[in-house]
């Protein structure tokens, strides 16, 4: 009788290994891995760098004398200069008009020629594609030369922080 059930125990123990065959799972595994593989080499995704302003923590020797802000609001566009709006630019059909944001932030470009950063100020309801296209015009332009028929691009502030409007 117990020669009989150490038999059945033993038999058991093989019908369980028999079912529990995993080369059929890490076949699929490894296909499934060349896949990821090779697929992720035809993806490429752009990464901006973007600062998040500072509390007021800084000291006050490495703050600079001018700040460009951009504020992004549903009635329009606002530029100030950390303490005050210094113009304000209304939509125009419904649209920022970014044509004049750019004229203008070309003007304080050729006043401060060495100044790279702006801050983005955005209200809660604007739709984050208005905020990338403002970044966008803000980071450069496109300026015709007279007489040419191509657009020279230039860069008015490459360096952009991003935060929400007062």
């Amino acid at each position: 009788m117990a020669r009989r059930r150490k038999r059945q125990k033993e038999q058991i123990e093989t019908d369980i290994m028999e079912v529990l065959n995993l080369t059929p799972m890490m076949d699929v595994f490894t296909v499934l891995v060349v896949f990821l593989l090779i697929t992720a080499v035809f993806t490429s995704i752009t990464i901006m760098e973007l600062s998040v302003p500072t509390s007021a923590g800084a000291s006050a020797a490495s703050k600079p004398n001018f700040a460009i802000e951009v504020i992004v609001r549903k009635a329009g566009l606002e530029i100030a200069n950390g303490k005050s709006v210094e113009a304000v630019i209304p939509k125009k059909d419904d649209k920022y008009d970014l044509e004049k944001l750019s004229e203008m932030l070309r003007t304080i470009k050729a006043q401060y020629p060495g100044k790279e950063d702006a801050t983005v100020l955005m209200e809660p309801k604007v739709e984050y594609d208005h905020l990338v296209q403002v970044m966008d015009t803000v980071r450069s332009a496109e300026v015709r030369a007279p007489g040419s028929k191509e657009a020279e691009k230039i860069v008015l502030f490459p360096k952009i922080s991003i935060g929400d409007a007062p």
